[in-house]
């Protein structure tokens, strides 16, 4: 399936309120013993890069960081107290990490809201981003930042459900790899609910 991101606007422009989502979708039987009373709040962009053939960009968090090394994830963050809402968290988290500032960016709707087994509340936004891209990775958060084709993501034969431990039980994930890049948990459910929403059928 191909959009162009006219097309996106239009659909994301006539989508229903969001809703919520979690890493509890697939894994209801560990929600007892992993759901949290309270959840910290955080967002992050979802970065369509407007060309021919649309994009969405990715990063690849570093392998030093503490938690979720090396992990594929949006551009984003927690939501600091100056932040004025959600959304400008998201962009002020995207422009220190990968240097897209965000008068850049065109926010055009938004995804469900997202829980992780780790706690975390997510918001997540969806902007368009003209090139020419003037990328500048955050040292020592960044590895790397990649693009992959909105096809890629619309197709669903790309949508894997696979599983793995994790505290002692079985957890399932959506999972798309690309080209070398393991996009996989709660970035890999967030584009499932993009493609949900453009590719409804």
């Amino acid at each position: 399936m191909s959009l162009r991101v006219e097309d996106i606007r239009a659909r994301l422009m006539g989508a229903p309120n969001p809703g919520e989502r979690s890493d509890f979708d697939l894994n209801p039987h560990t929600e007892a013993s992993h759901g949290h009373d309270r959840y910290r709040p955080a967002a992050v962009l979802v970065p369509i890069i407007d060309r021919d053939n649309p994009a969405i960009l990715l990063t690849k968090r570093s392998e030093k960081l503490p938690k979720h090394a090396g992990q594929v994830s949006f551009p984003g963050g927690r939501i600091d107290p100056g932040d004025v809402d959600a959304e400008a968290a998201a962009l002020r988290e995207t422009h220190e990490e990968v240097g897209i500032a965000a008068q850049h960016v065109e926010v055009i709707g938004t995804l469900d809201t997202y829980r992780t087994g780790t706690g975390f509340e997510i918001s997540p936004f969806v902007g368009v981003v003209a090139p020419p891209l003037r990328l500048r990775p955050e040292p020592g958060e960044v590895d790397a930042i990649f693009e992959v084709p909105l096809e890629f993501i619309l197709d669903r034969r790309n949508h894997r459900k696979e599983s793995a431990v994790w505290r002692g039980l079985r957890r399932h994930y959506y999972a798309m790899p690309y080209q070398g890049y393991n996009i996989w948990g709660a970035t890999a459910a967030m584009l499932v609910n993009l493609c949900d929403l453009l590719d409804p059928d």
